[in-house]
């Protein structure tokens, strides 16, 4: 063979080979990863007929559970004969929405709809690890690439474009000691999500003994001191606290850029269904085009400092800390159905927000409520921050053990003249 053929054949068996960032000592001397399609690694499982097994869904979080614990509807009626048996190891996609991702390892036997597409493992392929590998953003935008359409809602991708996608992937050895790796960080995650779900409950039931119920005027539990304590009052809100909506200032074209200031508006409080209307989780994001800020320090529900408010948005200001904590617990606490109007997009407006009966005690038992209810509050921020933390290291460790195969359309062109 000549030097020019040398060359040319050295090109090709480097093009078909990549190295992630990070590798586990004992693979650090072997080979780069080596490309394959996905046809070589898995096979199409299209198993049907089986009526006695369960059903099982697809959840963006969870994974594949059984449908009655996916809050979803059957609409399976009673046959079940086109739905594909799935077992452990397989994994199964959603072929309309494999563009974004959404796939899943297989845990447990049972049945899923025909409208998902059913991946075997093929001998020497960890369909654990490649459960990973389908969740980074490099093989998504392959998946994307590779989904036939004309627009997202008719996207779709079957096995038979599936089978074509071309991956790197290494032995079967370090692809188990990637997984391995991987779903030990997510059992310590889903640990801290159970801490962090026993502190929620924990904060309600707290909640539900330290105000009254309704139609009542003495709280389940008081502290010792507030036992023989006068009964609670109900105030409206308008009576207990001062409007801040007319001290909003209109802000200037340069102002309404993409930042870091907090932007509260009606996307939080059209999403009543979990009875949270000033959630920061909804609320707190930056957006272009708010056309207030409010300057005035303290105001309701966690805004401080200069907040965009949008008109949507209600800016109240009470005498005391301890008053308002009370407020936005209570009334992330309440359904408000009663209270909101508009059919297409329910909103709490000024007037039904200061018409809501808030149950209040003395100030000084306001006080060792309010702090209870901030301790919790600690707690949760607390574990909330450990859970983040081991999701950002689980990312970074994922962006390391993974190829970022930054040059994926250069992966498909070679793959092409293979």
């Amino acid at each position: 063979m000549n030097n020019k053929a040398d060359g040319t054949a050295m090109g090709k068996e480097i093009s078909q080979k990549l190295m992630p960032k990070l590798r586990f000592p004992e693979f650090r001397d072997l080979d780069g990863w080596v490309m394959a399609h996905l046809g070589d690694l898995f096979t199409n499982r299209q198993e049907s007929g089986m009526s006695d097994l369960p059903l099982l869904s697809l959840m963006d979080k969870e994974g594949i559970v059984p449908q009655e614990n996916s809050n979803r509807k059957n609409n399976s009626s009673n046959d079940k004969s086109r739905y594909l048996r799935v077992i452990p190891g397989d994994i199964a996609y959603n072929t309309m929405r494999m563009w974004e991702g959404r796939s899943a390892l297989v845990g447990i036997e049972g049945l899923v709809s025909p409208a998902y597409t059913v991946c075997r493992p093929k001998e020497k392929v960890c369909g654990q690890f490649f459960s990973y590998y389908f969740k980074t953003a490099e093989i998504i935008g392959l998946f994307r690439r590779y989904s036939q359409g004309l627009v997202k809602d008719t996207l779709n991708l079957k096995y038979d474009v599936f089978s074509k996608i071309p991956v790197f992937s290494p032995s079967i050895s370090e692809q188990q000691k990637i997984a391995d790796c991987l779903s030990s960080i997510d059992e310590l995650i889903a640990v801290q999500t159970q801490k962090l779900d026993a502190l929620k409950a924990h904060k309600k039931g707290l909640m539900q003994n330290l105000f009254p119920r309704e139609g009542e005027t003495i709280p389940r539990y008081r502290f010792p001191e507030f036992r023989d304590a006068p009964e609670w009052n109900y105030q409206r809100v308008s009576k207990i606290s001062d409007s801040l909506d007319s001290r909003r200032i209109p802000i200037t074209e340069s102002e309404r850029v993409h930042g870091d200031i907090p932007y509260y508006g009606a996307s939080g409080i059209v999403d009543y269904v979990a009875d949270y209307i000033f959630d920061d989780d909804l609320l707190c994001i930056s957006e272009d085009g708010a056309n207030l800020v409010a300057r005035t320090s303290p105001v309701a529900f966690s805004i401080s400092g200069k907040t965009w408010v949008n008109n949507h948005a209600h800016v109240l200001k009470f005498s005391h800390r301890a008053t308002q904590v009370i407020v936005e617990e209570y009334i992330n606490s309440i359904p408000l159905d009663d209270f909101l109007t508009g059919m297409a997009q329910p909103k709490l407006n000024k007037a039904m927000l200061d018409s809501i009966p808030i149950p209040l005690p003395t100030s000084d038992e306001q006080k060792l409520i309010a702090s209870s209810i901030q301790t919790a509050n600690g707690c949760i921020r607390c574990q909330t921050g450990t859970l983040e933390v081991l999701k950002a290291h689980k990312k970074g460790l994922m962006q390391q053990l993974f190829p970022r195969e930054i040059e994926s359309e250069k992966l498909e062109i070679r793959s092409e003249k293979l």
